[in-house]
C-alpha cells in the first residue's frame, strides 16, 4: 500500500507467468514489468515487491531487481547479480533503500539496496533470514531467522537490532521463544514490536518487550488457534495494527475467521469468506486478499467501525449457469487407534451429474503438499470439475497439517507415508460407512509431497483403492534428500527419521524400491524444469513399476517446475486424469 493505491500480484494461467496490479482512485490497472514477476528465494517465495514514494521495486521471473517510476512508468534495472535469488523485498523509506533477502552461492543474508543499485550486507550468520519489517520511525529492523536441519515452522529466531548512522546493524539481539518453537510475521504497530509464535501450542501474537537484553514475550490474545499458517513462503500477514485495536486471523477446523479486536469486544466480518491473507491497513480502512470456496479471489476493503466492505477487485463468480459444490467440512473424531480428530472437507458430485448416474459416488482422496500445509475451503475449479463428472472428493487435513495447534503439526515427526496414510484412509471409511462414496471406486491424488502419501496409501496392507494419481511426487526420499535444494535438506529427516547407513531405514519408506507392492494402476505428471522433485525421480518409478508388471502413466511437461503454471497444460492434465479414472487399467 503507497499513497492511497493498493498493490498486488496475479496469476495469468494463459501466459503462465505473475503481473503486478495497482489500484487508486482512478481504478486498476496492470504495470508493465516487462515480464512476470517472482521470488524463486527458498524455490517457493514470497516478497517480491514493494513500494516507497513514488516507486516499485520488484524481482523478476530471472531474479533481477527493477524499479519503476510509478508516474511516468519508466523502469530500470536496479540489481542483475548472476547466480543471486531474492525474496523479501521491503522499503526502509528514512534512508531511502530497498532492504530484501539474498541467498548467492548457497548463502542467505539480509542486504539493503541503494537507489543506484549498490548493496550492503546487513547480517548473514543465519542460515536462513525471513523477510524483515521496518520500525515506524525507521530506527529499528527485525526479523525471524532459522538454522538447518531446522524448518521455520520447527525452530526459529527472532531478531531485532537498532540501525546505526550508517544505515548498518551494529548489535543484533535474537532468542528463540520461551522453551522453543516457531515465530514468525513480525511487524511494528508504531514502535511496538508483535509476532506470531506458537511456543504456548498455537501461534498466537505476542507484544516483544526487552529488559536488559532479554525478549519479554506479552500474550496479545488468548484464543486456543492459530493465527496464521506454514510460513513457506516470505512476507505474509495474517494481522494488522488499525487505528484502535487489531485485526487477525484464526484457523478453525480448517475455515480461516477474520476478527477485529478492539477494546469493549471483538467482531467477527466477511463471515462469506473462508481465507484471508496479505493484511494490510490503507488510510483507516483494511485490506485484504480474501477467498471463498464460489468465487474467485477477492481484494476486500474492510470499514473496522462497521465491518462493512466492498471488493475492490476479482470475486466473481465463475460460472453464471450453474453453483460451484459447496464444501462440507467433516470432523471424523478421535478413536482408540488416533489420537487427534481428523478435518477434511468433503465435496459431493453435484446434482446433475448425481442425476446422470446415481448410487453412491467414487471418490477422490485429495492428499495436500507441503506436508506441513493444509486444505482450505476455497474455489478451486480443479475439484469442481470432478463434481461435475459424478465424482465426490474429499481433501483431508491429515496429521502434520497447518491450523489445527503445533502438536498436531509435530505429530508427523518420523511417522510421514504411516499416520498420513492412515488419516487418508480414516477419511474414506468415514465417508463410505455414511454411504457417501462407493466402496469399490476410491482414487487417491497428490501433488509433491501428497504424492509421496498417494504411493504409500497403495502400498498400505488391505489397501483398497482403483488408482493413484502423482503429481509431481516424491517417489524416493533418499535420492530427493541427495538433490533437493537448501531450504528443504534437512526436512525429510524430520518427516522420516534417521536414514541410517545407505539409507537402510528408508527402504521400507521409498515406493520406487518396493514397486511391487504398490496395489493399482497409477499415473505421474512431471515437470521436465522442476527443482524440489527432480524429473529424473518421477522417470525411475514409472520404470519400476513397468518393470514389475504395474500399470504405470507417465504425462510429461518439459518446461514446467514444481507445479504446472500453465493454462494448456493444466487442461491437459484432467483431461488425461479424467481418462485415467474412468479406466484406470488402461494404458
Amino acid at each position: 500500500m503507497s499513497g492511497g493505491s493498493v498493490f498486488w500480484l496475479a496469476s495469468e494461467p494463459e501466459a503462465g507467468g505473475t503481473a503486478l496490479w495497482c489500484y487508486s482512485r482512478q481504478g486498476s490497472r496492470r504495470l508493465d514489468t516487462g515480464g512476470s514477476v517472482r521470488s524463486r528465494l527458498n524455490s517457493y517465495g514470497g516478497g517480491a515487491y514493494a513500494v516507497m514514494d513514488g516507486v516499485v521495486c520488484w524481482i523478476s521471473e530471472d531474479q533481477h531487481l527493477w524499479v519503476m517510476d510509478l508516474d511516468n512508468g519508466h523502469r530500470r534495472k536496479l540489481v542483475g547479480t548472476r547466480g543471486a535469488v531474492w525474496g523479501g523485498v521491503v522499503a526502509d523509506s528514512l534512508r531511502n533503500r530497498w532492504l530484501a533477502v539474498r541467498e548467492c552461492h548457497g548463502r542467505q543474508a539480509l542486504v539493503a539496496i541503494d537507489p543506484d543499485g549498490r548493496l550492503s550486507v546487513l547480517h548473514d550468520h543465519f542460515d536462513f533470514y525471513g523477510a524483515p519489517t521496518v520500525s515506524c520511525d525507521g530506527r529499528e529492523l527485525a526479523w525471524v531467522s532459522w538454522m538447518l536441519p531446522d524448518m521455520p515452522w520447527d525452530q526459529s529466531f527472532l531478531c531485532t537490532a537498532v540501525v546505526g548512522g550508517h544505515g548498518d546493524l551494529p548489535r543484533v539481539v535474537s532468542a528463540a521463544p520461551p522453551g522453543g518453537g516457531s515465530v514468525q510475521q513480525p511487524q511494528y504497530a508504531g514502535n511496538q514490536l508483535w509476532v506470531i509464535s506458537d511456543h504456548r501450542g498455537w501461534w498466537q501474537p505476542f507484544c516483544i518487550g526487552q529488559a536488559n537484553g532479554q525478549f519479554l514475550w506479552q500474550p496479545g490474545s488468548t484464543a486456543e488457534a492459530d493465527h496464521a499458517n506454514a510460513p513457506w513462503q516470505l512476507g505474509e500477514r495474517h494481522a494488522c495494527r488499525l487505528p484502535s485495536g487489531w485485526a487477525r486471523v484464526r484457523y478453525r477446523n480448517g475455515i480461516a475467521e477474520l476478527w477485529l479486536e478492539r477494546e469493549g469486544g471483538q467482531q467477527r466480518v466477511a463471515e462469506r469468506f473462508s481465507d484471508f491473507r496479505s493484511l494490510a491497513r490503507l488510510e483507516n480502512d483494511l485490506l485484504c486478499i480474501a477467498r471463498s470456496p464460489d468465487r474467485t479471489d477477492s481484494i476486500l476493503r474492510i470499514c473496522p467501525a462497521t465491518g462493512h466492505f466492498e471488493v475492490l477487485f476479482g470475486g466473481q463468480r465463475p460460472w453464471t449457469e450453474r453453483v460451484p459444490v459447496s464444501p462440507e467440512s467433516i470432523v471424523v473424531p478421535a478413536g482408540q487407534d488416533s489420537r487427534y480428530a481428523l478435518q477434511g472437507f468433503f465435496y459431493p458430485p453435484s446434482g446433475a451429474s448425481l442425476n446422470r448416474n446415481g448410487g453412491k459416488p467414487p471418490l477422490i482422496l485429495i492428499a495436500h503438499g507441503g506436508p506441513t500445509s493444509a486444505a482450505y475451503a476455497i474455489f478451486n475449479p480443479q475439484i469442481q470439475y470432478w463434481c461435475q463428472r459424478g465424482f465426490a472428493v474429499a481433501e483431508v487435513n491429515y496429521t502434520g497439517s497447518t491450523g489445527f495447534g503445533r502438536a498436531f503439526r509435530q505429530a508427523l515427526a518420523g511417522q510421514w507415508g504411516l499416520a498420513d496414510v492412515a488419516d487418508m484412509f480414516r477419511m474414506a471409511d468415514y465417508l463410505v460407512d455414511r454411504g457417501r462414496a462407493d466402496p469399490q471406486r476410491l482414487f487417491i491424488q497428490g501433488r509433491s509431497s501428497g504424492g509421496y502419501t498417494a504411493l504409500m496409501a497403495a502400498m498400505a496392507p488391505g489397501s483398497r483403492l482403483s488408482g493413484l494419481a502423482s503429481l509431481y511426487g516424491v517417489t524416493d526420499p533418499l535420492r530427493l534428500r541427495e538433490s533437493t535444494h537448501r531450504f528443504e535438506s534437512g526436512y525429510l529427516d524430520w518427516l522420516l527419521g534417521p536414514a541410517g547407513e545407505g539409507g537402510v531405514y528408508w527402504r521400507q519408506k521409498t515406493p520406487q524400491r518396493m514397486a511391487e507392492r504398490i496395489s493399482c494402476p497409477a499415473i505421474f505428471f512431471q515437470g521436465g524444469q522442476d527443482p524440489v522433485v527432480v524429473p529424473e525421480q518421477t522417470r525411475s518409478m514409472v520404470n519400476a513399476m513397468r518393470k514389475v508388471g504395474k500399470p504405470a502413466q507417465l504425462v510429461w511437461f518439459e518446461h514446467e517446475a514444481h507445479g504446472f503454471r500453465c493454462s494448456g497444460n493444466q487442461a491437459q492434465m484432467l483431461d488425461r486424469l479424467w481418462c485415467f479414472y474412468s479406466k484406470p487399467n488402461a494404458q
